[in-house]
C-alpha cells in the first residue's frame, strides 16, 4: 500500500483550513484518512503559528515509506521535529495563546442598600395631603 502525506481541505468559502493527514494514494483529497498528523490554518496572521504538526508521527510515516506532497514537505522542513523554524513557532504560538485569553471581568463590590429619605429642597416640596388641605382656611372664600 502506498501512503501519501497530504493536506485535506476543510473550512468554507474564503476561510480555508487544512488537516495534514496520512492517506492511501488512491483516495481522493478529502477521502478516508489513515491518521491525522497536524493542521495548517493559512488565515492566522502570524506566519509561524499557522502550522501545528505532530513531528513524532510524521517521522514514523516517513520511515515506513510515506511520500509528502510538495506543500507538506515544506511544512515538515520548517515545523517538523527537527525543523528550521521550531523556536519561532513556539514563540508565535505562545503569543497567539496570550491574545486569545480573555481578561477576567473586574469584581464589582456590592453596596449596602441604604433606606434614606431624599432631602427636601424648595424644588421637591412634598404635596399636601387632603387632610392638611382641609385644616387650612381657604383664602379665596372670604375675599369679596
Amino acid at each position: 500500500m502506498s501512503v501519501r502525506i497530504r493536506m485535506k481541505k476543510l473550512g468554507r468559502r474564503h476561510r480555508p483550513f487544512y488537516r495534514i493527514c496520512a492517506m492511501d494514494i488512491r483516495t481522493p483529497r478529502n477521502g478516508r484518512v489513515l491518521e491525522e498528523l497536524g493542521t495548517y490554518d493559512p488565515m492566522v496572521p502570524d506566519v509561524d503559528a499557522r502550522a501545528v504538526l505532530n513531528g513524532e508521527r510524521i517521522n514514523h510515516w516517513l520511515s515506513v515509506g510515506a511520500q509528502p506532497s510538495d506543500k507538506v514537505k515544506v511544512l515538515i522542513k520548517k515545523y517538523g521535529a527537527e525543523g528550521t523554524h521550531v523556536q519561532q513557532q513556539k514563540v508565535a504560538l505562545d503569543r497567539l495563546a496570550q491574545v486569545r485569553r480573555r481578561p477576567e471581568p473586574p469584581q464589582v463590590e456590592s453596596k449596602p442598600e441604604v433606606a434614606e429619605a431624599p432631602e427636601e429642597t424648595a424644588e421637591t416640596q412634598p404635596e399636601e395631603t387632603p387632610q392638611e388641605a382641609a385644616d387650612q382656611p381657604a383664602a379665596d372664600e372670604n375675599t369679596e
